[in-house]
């Protein structure tokens, strides 16, 4: 399973998200999106939104942190 983390170091919600994938040993790839503006620009071309954090989960998309989606989503 991939999981990708689209977010910025300022973003409460991308570091919940980021906790609760460390507190349930998930392996994630997190993407700065502030610095990083090719990243950036996929993200949004996946999301259709600029909002982080953006969750890539096998190629489905989620955006924002939703601790029972990101459950549905990861078999938790």
């Amino acid at each position: 399973m991939k999981v990708t983390v689209y977010s910025t170091p300022t973003c409460p919600f991308c570091k919940q998200a980021k906790k609760f994938l460390d507190n349930y040993n998930v392996e994630f790839e997190d993407i700065d999106v502030s610095v990083d503006t090719e990243k950036a620009q996929l993200m949004i071309e996946k999301s259709n939104q600029m909002g982080v954090p953006v969750i890539d989960i096998d190629g489905e998309i989620l955006v924002g942190f939703d601790e029972k989606k990101l459950k549905e989503l990861l078999s938790l």
